[in-house]
């Protein structure tokens, strides 16, 4: 364009204009820059000069009633990599150095990398010493590649309590998402029993440490000093109900059988023993836990990781009369005085319910000592479904305890509108009845509700919500927190749990009862026996008691599965752990037991003849 071109009037309005309308524009842009931006450019540079370093807390210790360190925590070695430092020319030399497999490396690597390029992730935890000295020995030629001292959990006593204390294992992918942004790559998490109920009690808060890095991320020093950094507070501690030598005690007796055992206090539901067998050592999660190992676990057929103790639902057998007992007494259904013949059978329509003996002339209490199926086979006649059901359920059945170790069954505790939605209503008949008097059938309970039970009954009727946690050791005030629970009375007339409770203390003392070799030395206690009758194989075993009768400070549940007759077996382990507890020690003689191996447990369905425990 000639100068004379430009020079027209016309022209220079346009250029005018159009100068005015880029340079307002390009004002616009430097406000937005200048402003309106300011926040979030200077956020990102801050974050291009500045790196922050997780520094994770210690978890909270686990002590026993006594003050006995259960769970402690030890030193380990873990391998971090920071992605935007790291070279992956460097990937076959660490593998070798770690002595991991190359494309697994890869693959951790990967997973740093697009977890955040920034943070330091754990790519190898629990490492040897000989790989750390090798690591360190040639750290300078693995940029990006660091090093950690991190705590795992260390189990110092002879107790496992696997299923009551829960183990660690390192977070999944697929929980990052779903449990919130405490936690990242490579962290660990409870699993299981209090580790995992009490998680966000134990793991405690992380700190942060503050480092200033040049353009290449390269560190400069502390950023400002440090005066930003943030110093972890580490977990609280939990003080147990539970008492360690009798929980390893317990844990001895049981070994080779598949079953559970809980022992409660009585007079406020705490946790004194709990154990599921078959279990694991805790400890193979501390560290990185091989994949062979998880699956191995999940694959076993005696389920070790499936914890027996609250999730089973097994028919609890003639321990579940005391329920019907309650009943009819309170009910005014019978008295103390009432009497029933038994003849060793019980015909209803054309079915016969045998007996394992013809026990004569009974009352409720000798109906209990000696566990007479008769007895409570005419009882349920004239007590009626909907009481059975209403008593069970003053007892805690058909709903969860509430228990603090998380995963529990609230079993199955039948009722008329139950069998109406299963059989279709007018489909059955009061001959069901008859296998719920002396609890087969379709009723199911686990042994910690059964210790519930047992303690209820124990301490004249008061229904204590069961807790492994007595106190929360809060490090930030220095103080102990007590563990709040609930308590609700059955309901139930002393007198009522006065007659249930000399039924279970004759048979326990008198020969002819079925409890006679719970029997502790130089203490008077109480007890039933119960036998789920298994269809598919050999029957399982149950016992409830308490001790000592007058003062009760432990009942015991024990089910042992495909161990035969409740009396043989499960009584006399029942009883050494109340004798253990009470004593701290054992007051007699006891030969090894030899416990039985066991088949894998069956389902456990209604019959129409029962066994007498």
């Amino acid at each position: 364009m000639s100068e004379r071109e430009i020079g027209h009037p016309s022209r220079r309005r346009v250029l005018t204009i159009a100068t005015i309308v880029i340079m307002s524009l390009l004002f616009v842009r430097l406000y937005q820059l200048q402003l309106l931006y300011h926040g979030e450019f200077g956020k990102k540079s801050q974050e291009n000069s500045v790196r922050s370093v997780v520094k994770d807390p210690i978890r909270g210790y686990i002590h026993d009633r006594h003050g006995s360190l259960v769970v402690d925590v030890g030193p380990f070695y873990t391998i971090t990599l920071t992605p935007i430092e790291y070279d992956a020319r460097n990937t076959p030399f660490l593998a070798q150095l770690l002595g991991l497999n190359e494309s697994l490396l890869a693959e951790r690597i990967a997973k740093a990398s697009a977890y955040s390029r920034f943070v330091p992730t754990r790519i190898k935890r629990d490492l040897d010493y000989e790989s750390l000295a090798a690591i360190q020995e040639n750290l300078y030629l693995l940029p990006g590649i660091g090093f950690e001292v991190e705590m795992k959990r260390t189990y110092p006593t002879k107790a496992r309590a696997t299923h009551l204390l829960g183990y660690n294992r390192e977070i999944t992918e697929a929980q990052l998402g779903r449990v919130g942004d405490y936690y990242r790559l490579g962290n660990v998490i409870g699993a299981g029993g209090l580790e995992s109920s009490y998680e966000t009690i134990l793991r405690g808060q992380k700190g942060f440490t503050f480092f200033a890095v040049n353009a290449k991320g390269q560190v400069l020093g502390p950023f400002e000093e440090g005066t930003h950094d943030i110093a972890a507070k580490d977990g609280f501690d939990l003080i147990l109900n539970v008492d360690v030598g009798v929980q390893a005690f317990a844990e001895s007796l049981m070994t080779n059988y598949r079953g559970a055992l809980v022992a409660i206090d009585p007079s406020n539901g705490g946790i004194l023993a709990l154990v599921s067998k078959p279990d694991f050592d805790p400890s193979i999660f501390s560290g990185v836990t091989p994949a062979d190992l998880w699956t191995e676990l999940n694959s076993d057929s005696t389920k070790p990781l499936f914890n027996r103790a609250t999730m089973t639902r097994y028919p609890p057998g003639s321990t579940f009369k005391m329920v019907l007992a309650a009943a009819a007494l309170d009910e005014k259904v019978i008295t103390e005085h009432t009497r029933i013949q038994c003849y060793g059978a019980y015909r209803f329509g054309d079915r016969v319910f045998k007996d394992m003996h013809a026990h004569g002339s009974v009352n409720v209490v000798e109906a209990i000592q000696r566990s007479c199926n008769v007895f409570f086979y005419q009882l349920i006649m004239k007590v009626g479904f909907d009481k059975w059901t209403e008593y069970g359920r003053k007892f805690g059945f058909g709903r969860a305890s509430g228990i603090d170790i998380g995963e529990e069954t609230s079993g199955l505790l039948p009722s008329t509108s139950y069998y109406d939605r299963v059989y279709g209503k007018g489909r059955w008949t009061q001959g069901y009845l008859v296998s719920l008097s002396t609890g087969q059938g379709e009723v199911g309970v686990s042994p910690l509700q059964m210790a519930v039970y047992a303690a209820a009954i124990a301490n004249g009727g008061t229904i204590h919500q069961p807790h492994a946690v007595q106190y929360i050791r809060n490090k930030r005030l220095n103080r102990l927190e007590t563990v709040e629970q609930r308590s609700n009375p059955t309901g139930i007339s002393q007198h009522t749990m006065d007659l249930i409770r000399e039924g279970m203390r004759r048979a326990v003392h008198d020969p002819r009862g079925t409890g006679y070799a719970a029997r502790i030395s130089g203490i008077v206690s109480a007890g039933k026996t119960g036998t789920a009758e298994n269809p598919h194989g050999v029957d399982h075993a149950w016992y409830i008691g308490f001790a000592p009768f007058d003062d009760p400070k432990i009942a015991v549940a024990i089910m042992l599965e495909n161990a035969g007759f409740g009396g043989a077996k499960a009584a006399p382990i029942a009883g050494l752990v109340m004798e253990r507890y009470l004593y701290g020690e054992l007051k007699r003689y006891v030969p090894p037991l030899a416990p039985r191996a066991t088949k894998p447990a069956d389902s456990t369905r209604a019959i129409t003849q029962v066994r007498t425990d």
